[in-house]
């Protein structure tokens, strides 16, 4: 088994967002979790000021959060769509 890489990062919980910053869309036949049209424009706000080095702590938190959520929802929709081609 590969050793597990622990990077402490402080980060906004990414669970905080999975009763108001989620969808579920069905794309050809098959059921994707995807972030809100909200949290996803404030996601594009954040990578913006990440970009330009201006955020603030709790911005930089919150930026780690969505994009946690952002790698997780990835891998669950792979995963589904993995599951329908089988």
């Amino acid at each position: 088994m590969t050793p597990q890489v622990i990077t402490p990062v402080l980060m906004i919980e990414p669970s905080s967002w999975l009763r108001s910053g989620i969808v579920v869309e069905k794309v050809d036949g098959v059921n994707l979790v995807k972030l809100t049209t909200e949290l996803h424009v404030r996601f594009e706000e954040l990578l913006s000021k990440r970009k330009a080095e201006s955020l603030n702590p709790q911005e930089e938190a919150e930026y780690a959060g969505i994009s946690e959520l952002e790698r997780i929802l990835t891998f669950v929709n792979a995963k589904l769509i993995a599951k329908r081609d089988c």
